[in-house]
């Protein structure tokens, strides 16, 4: 089979992946295998190049400042045709965009319920390397990719101050968990949320400790989606990790709303992330 596909193709597979979208937006479970086996059937194509083409949906979305669906991570060279497909579906895709905004803009947001909470941690996750290329368009993007979608929905989510501090909460609770159950009751009764305590310019949030006594400085970044979703650093954050990057630590809370997630970046912050300038501080020339 040619390894183009059709607009028509894309369509259903964009059709399916917003439904999915908003099946998760609204709380509701769904069967990734078995839409996978249907979409099969109407298209033509196979399981995997059907995850792939959706993985390079979120891949679209989220750099353009959405989120994307659970359990499809981002995954680069996309279509050209996709890109033109998603953007304009997306564009239209009203109940998508209420759910997002009434998630990022919620100004009350609630401690999650946790069994273990040491069980949220896992390992930082691995971007996928961009090895299955799809045709890749070598002209500038058509007019339409460069529309914007109708909000910035990670900046929004990053300006939340509710979710901010419900992710600095849940940090607090796993620091104290963490050095209580390693016999340092001490160490946890000192851990000090500095962003109340002393401002939020300092560079971190929390202040706690190795077991050794050593300290640990903890800046906390908090999503409601997916672990690969981008967060945003400030200069002083990135300078504050290079400065001090033997007791920094980042902090990645991910999927804040269902079940959360951890994963730790010791160190530098230039080291350990991928960063794009995207803001710049202006004067008249």
């Amino acid at each position: 089979m040619n390894d183009d596909w059709s607009r028509e193709q894309v369509e259903a597979a964009v059709a399916d992946y917003l439904e999915m979208f908003a099946m998760e937006l609204r709380g509701e479970g769904y069967n990734k295998a078995e839409r996978n086996r249907r979409l099969q059937a109407i298209i033509g194509r196979t399981r995997g190049s059907i995850e792939r083409k959706h993985q390079n949906i979120s891949a679209i979305l989220n750099a353009r400042g959405s989120f994307y669906v659970r359990g499809y991570k981002p995954l680069g060279h996309a279509q050209r045709l996709l890109r033109d497909v998603v953007i304009e579906r997306f564009l239209v895709a009203d109940e998508v965009h209420r759910n997002l905004t009434a998630i990022v803009e919620k100004t009350q947001v609630d401690q999650p319920t946790i069994k273990d909470l040491l069980s949220i941690k896992v390992p930082p996750p691995v971007r996928e390397r961009q090895e299955y290329a799809v045709k890749e368009a070598l002209t500038d993007e058509p007019s339409v990719a460069k529309k914007p979608f109708r909000k910035n929905y990670l900046e929004a989510e990053m300006r939340n101050r509710a979710i901010g501090l419900a992710g600095e909460e849940l940090a607090m609770r796993y620091e104290h968990e963490r050095l209580w159950r390693a016999g340092k009751r001490e160490l946890a009764d000192k851990i000090e949320q500095v962003s109340r305590s002393k401002g939020d310019g300092l560079g971190y949030d929390i202040l706690s400790f190795e077991t050794t006594g050593q300290e640990r400085l903890i800046e906390v970044k908090t999503t409601n989606f997916g672990e690969l979703t981008p967060f945003f650093v400030s200069q002083n954050e990135v300078d504050f990790s290079e400065a001090d990057e033997v007791n920094f630590a980042l902090y990645r809370l991910f999927d804040f709303r269902r079940q959360p997630g951890l994963y730790i970046l010791d160190g530098s912050i230039r080291r350990s992330c991928e960063l794009e300038s995207i803001q710049y501080s202006a004067l008249p020339a």
